[in-house]
Parts: C-alpha cells; sequence; structure tokens
C-alpha cells in the first residue's frame, strides 16, 4: 500500500513537479484495521446500550437547573483566573526579586499550595471557623477596632473563591516565573545599560514573555474549568452540583452525569480552539511561527524514491 504526494520545486529555473510515494509496512495495516474495529466496536456499544437512556439526556441537556449551573461554572472560573493570574505575577515577581525574603517566602507559598492536594484546601478553607471563630483586627493598646462573625463572612462561594484563587495563584507564579526565565538576561541587560528603569526594561520583556505564558496559561485555565467541580462539596450550585441536585431526585445518575461531562467537554473545546488562536496571534513574527517552504533540488530521472510526474 502506497501514498502519494505531489509537491513543487522552488528554485528558481526549475518548475518540475515530482510525485514523493510513502510505503506503509504490513504492522501499520494491521493496526490501523485493529484500532477501527475497536473504534467501531465502542461506538456501536455506547449508542445501542439503552442504559445510557440518550432520551434522558437530550431531556436535561439544557435545562434551567443545568444552564444556570455552567454559568456559575464560568463565573467561578473567571473570577478566580482573575485573581490567580494578579497573585501569580506578584509572586513571580517576588521569586525573581533579589530580595532573598521575599524570595523564599514566594517559594514556601507556592510549595505549600502545590504540595497539597485541592481538595483538602477547600474543606480547610470552609471550616475555618473551626480555628479563627472571630475575625478581628485591632491596634495594640487602643483595642479592637473591626471584627468579624467568621462563618457569617466565609461562605460557601467565598470559600471556593478563595481556595481556587489562592491555589491557581501558586501555578500561575511558575508559568510567569518560567516565562520571565525564557527571555534571557541579555535583554534586560542590554536595556539596563541603556539606562532604562525598572518599568522601561520590563515594557521591553513583558511583550516577549508574553509569547511563553500564554500556552501554559490557557492549559492552567482549562484545568481551573474542571477543578471548579469540586466546589460541589461545599453545597455550590455549579455544573456538577445542579446535575446531582437533578439525579437525586428523579435517580437518573448516568444520564445525568453524561449531561455534565458533555458540556465540560463543550466549554473545553471552546478554549482550546481560543488558545490556538492566540498562540499563534502570539507566535507572529518569532522564528518558526511560519512553516518553512519546502525546496527541493532537481533529481535526475530513473531515481528510485521519487518518480517524474
Amino acid at each position: 500500500m502506497t501514498a502519494v504526494r505531489d509537491f513543487k520545486t522552488e528554485v528558481p529555473g526549475h518548475t518540475d513537479t515530482y510525485r514523493l510515494i510513502y510505503r506503509k509496512s504490513f504492522s501499520q495495516i494491521i493496526a490501523t484495521v485493529v484500532t477501527l474495529v475497536l473504534l467501531v466496536g465502542i461506538l456501536a456499544s455506547i449508542v445501542g446500550n439503552e442504559n445510557f437512556k440518550w432520551s434522558i439526556v437530550g431531556e436535561y441537556f439544557t435545562a434551567a437547573q443545568i444552564t444556570d449551573g455552567i454559568m456559575l461554572t464560568l463565573q467561578l472560573t473567571g473570577i478566580c483566573m482573575v485573581i490567580g493570574t494578579a497573585l501569580g505575577i506578584l509572586l513571580a515577581l517576588m521569586r525573581i526579586s533579589g530580595n532573598r525574603l521575599l524570595s523564599r517566602v514566594a517559594y514556601v507559598y507556592i510549595w505549600f499550595f502545590r504540595a497539597t492536594p485541592l481538595l483538602v484546601q477547600l474543606i480547610f478553607w470552609f471550616n475555618i471557623s473551626a480555628l479563627y471563630p472571630v475575625f478581628a483586627f485591632g491596634i495594640p493598646g487602643v483595642g479592637e477596632m473591626w471584627s468579624i462573625n467568621t462563618n457569617a463572612f466565609i461562605t460557601p462561594m467565598f470559600a471556593a473563591i478563595l481556595c481556587l484563587s489562592l491555589n491557581e495563584a501558586a501555578y500561575m507564579a511558575e508559568v510567569i516565573r518560567g516565562g520571565f526565565l525564557g527571555v534571557g538576561n541579555g535583554q534586560s541587560e542590554a536595556a539596563k545599560a541603556l539606562g532604562m528603569n525598572g518599568f522601561q526594561v520590563q515594557r521591553i520583556i513583558l511583550p516577549q514573555a508574553t509569547r511563553i505564558i500564554v500556552p501554559p496559561t490557557a492549559n492552567q485555565l482549562i484545568t481551573l474549568l474542571k477543578n471548579t467541580s469540586l466546589v460541589s462539596i461545599v453545597g455550590i450550585a455549579d455544573l456538577l452540583h445542579s446535575a446531582q441536585l437533578i439525579y437525586s431526585s428523579n435517580y437518573q445518575t448516568i444520564p445525568l452525569l453524561i449531561v455534565a461531562g458533555i458540556w465540560y467537554l463543550i466549554i473545553t473545546s471552546v478554549l482550546s480552539v481560543v488558545q490556538i488562536y492566540l498562540e499563534k496571534h502570539f507566535s507572529k513574527g518569532t522564528r518558526g511561527s511560519t512553516p518553512a517552504k519546502r525546496i527541493k533540488r532537481r533529481r535526475p530521472s530513473g531515481t528510485t524514491s521519487l518518480g517524474r510526474a
């Protein structure tokens, strides 16, 4: 079995067309056939299995409770991403600063939030009132100036935003720090040699670092979107919790989980497409951003690997 593709030479003065022939081995053919058979079998088992109850999936796919959960999930993702990115920038600047104390504090923060499970963090912040029943602010010798009951302050929504934002900040700090380090010291040294101050130096480095920061940031956004499903354990009516509320009343667990899963797939796919366009935008003008033109030298007739078309 062979695959044929034509291409033209780009060498000035030559307009010959060549045919490149790819030969597939017998093992590749067997692997392709086996894979296709498995895919067809899996698809047939999913579509033909009545236990999936696709009619119920279609019935609740655009239900008001589900769409409200989607909106809350998107709002939670956006809020936490903005706060986490802002804190991540601050932590990244602390990590690369010359101040050893600030660098170590940022390192410990990043280490702690990356080393502990997100679910544990969420439960901890939701039950913080067990440690601090009252948040109070005062000045020694003057007395208490402000106080608030922790249970009234740390609502489930606030605990979720606080937990997800603080956790996201740790990961974004490393992403942003990697972007700054990826530019290289030569850029900042050259800017300082021209007499630029710190703010002007960052204006030189930031556009270059953005190209490195954008792809992993988009991945973090997708990860954060999926991590919001954990807030269902504290009673927040996100997408997953909305599906749980429905199947707790009609006992259609699998169909409602399929509804939630499909919506997560749709939102993640949209974000992935946006990520592709952002990567193309920020890679303009960089080396390797556009595919190199294929240049083939003229080959004499009668060769075995290339046949004259």
